[in-house]
């Protein structure tokens, strides 16, 4: 074998290692909790290794070491003797070595294998699972000595070392990364289960702002606290609510909500019964409302903007729903109109959210913290309310509204433009 079949060898070698360590690090660690219990050969491998990810680290370290040290001195002896004849200087011949050294190991034995290896660090250990027991059986008691000579350095400086427990807690992160990748390597015509999304429901539902689940003011139900009994009464009857806020003057004074069965008991004065409501502002998450609410034992809250006027409302179901999806009971009225009339246009209510009409007809359309709702997303780019028969072009969309107010866009019929109409 001649010197440059071994550098060629020593080369491939520091590739693979360094290869190997980003995969490692990289590596999809719930798909492998997962798949342990498959009593395969490569799922035992694989759980030793993730068992064990100091001793692995520090096989892979060693083995690199190894490798570059060939390598170097390969290079050196094949290129000592055409460098000194053309160079002559022995001072240069080291410096151009020691360049041509760095410049290989950087790029072929670390730059492009973390690269190629962290596309798919899965599939690469998988792959090399079996020559990678055999690479860690054989520099076992080397890397075993590595590992305890950097303990003992560190006890020498008075540095701790950090205890890596075998129980390996999933964190958020990688149960999100996990669900998206699933999602990614399913068929494209292939509908997402229930229960996955439902799962990605609840890993994102941290980030829920209180806007994205609001029932706004203009839609708000409640009654004045001067309000008679019996026109109380009709007001439950009329729109089938079980609970109705109660305003002092006007609904940026709500003092509170009066439920329904306190009519049964015939109260001679029913604002003797009126119950405390939340009020929580809208920069609050999703989740914590759901904990302060249950905590409180409630089943609402009133949500106030930075002024502390009165920006809408939220109720538990509408929290449930972020994670399980719309909930339909029998006061529930579908007013939300999403038809489509013809290839590439849609009737549309205001109110569907941005994101809800994107899955529905696998659209596009452009999503902001700015606004949420279809009529939010012509608000922001128009800077005005529409009149009707009026068309609202936001990107590669246009919109004719068809139904507005003086404050409210209504309904609206949307066309997906095409390159020649832009």
């Amino acid at each position: 074998m001649d010197m440059q079949e071994n550098i060629w060898i020593a080369l491939a070698f520091s590739f693979f290692f360094s290869g190997m360590e980003v995969a490692y690090l990289s590596a999809n660690k719930l798909r492998y909790e997962l798949d342990k219990n498959s009593r395969s050969l490569t799922s035992w491998i694989l759980d030793l290794f993730f068992r064990n990810p100091n001793q692995f680290i520090a096989t892979m370290l060693v083995g690199n070491a190894i490798a570059l040290v060939v390598l170097s001195v390969q290079i050196v002896i094949e290129s000592t003797d055409w460098l000194t004849s053309m160079w002559g200087n022995p001072v240069g011949v080291v410096i151009c070595q020691a360049f041509c050294i760095a410049l290989v190991v950087l790029f072929v034995g670390e730059f492009i294998p973390r690269l190629l290896f962290k596309m798919n660090p899965n599939f690469s250990l998988r792959l090399f699972a079996i020559p990678l027991f055999f690479i860690y059986i054989l520099f076992y008691p080397i890397a075993k000595l590595f590992a305890f000579c950097s303990f003992l350095l560190l006890k020498l400086f008075g540095v701790k070392g950090v205890k890596v427990s075998r129980v390996y807690a999933l964190g958020k992160v990688e149960l999100d990364s996990f669900i998206q990748q699933s999602i990614e390597e399913a068929p494209q015509d292939e509908e997402m289960d229930t229960e996955v999304k439902m799962f990605q429901n609840a890993l994102d539902f941290s980030n829920v702002r209180l806007r994205d689940c609001i029932v706004p003011r203009t839609e708000i139900v409640a009654c004045d606290k001067q309000l008679g009994i019996d026109e109380l009464r009709e007001r439950f009857i009329e729109t089938g609510l079980s609970k109705i806020l109660v305003y002092n003057e006007n609904i940026d004074d709500i003092v509170g909500y009066i439920h329904s069965s306190e009519l049964f008991k015939h109260p001679t004065d029913w604002t003797t019964k009126i119950r405390p409501v939340p009020v929580v502002p809208e920069t609050m998450t999703a989740n914590k409302l759901m904990r302060l609410l249950m905590q409180e034992k409630k089943s609402l809250a009133v949500v106030v903007d930075e002024f502390g006027g009165t920006s809408g409302m939220v109720t538990l179901e509408d929290l449930v729903e972020e994670i399980f999806g719309e909930i339909e009971d029998e006061h529930d009225v579908k007013m939300h109109v999403a038809k489509k009339i013809a290839d590439n246009e849609y009737i549309l209510s205001g109110r569907l959210e941005i994101d809800s009409l994107n899955e529905m007809f696998d659209l596009d359309l452009p999503e902001s913290d700015e606004y949420v709702t279809v009529a939010g997303m012509i608000l922001h780019y128009y800077e005005d309310f529409p009149k009707p028969n009026e068309t609202v072009v936001c990107g590669n969309y246009s919109f004719k509204i068809i139904r507005a107010t003086a404050t409210k866009i209504e309904l609206v019929r949307m066309k997906v433009l095409e390159a020649d109409e832009k």
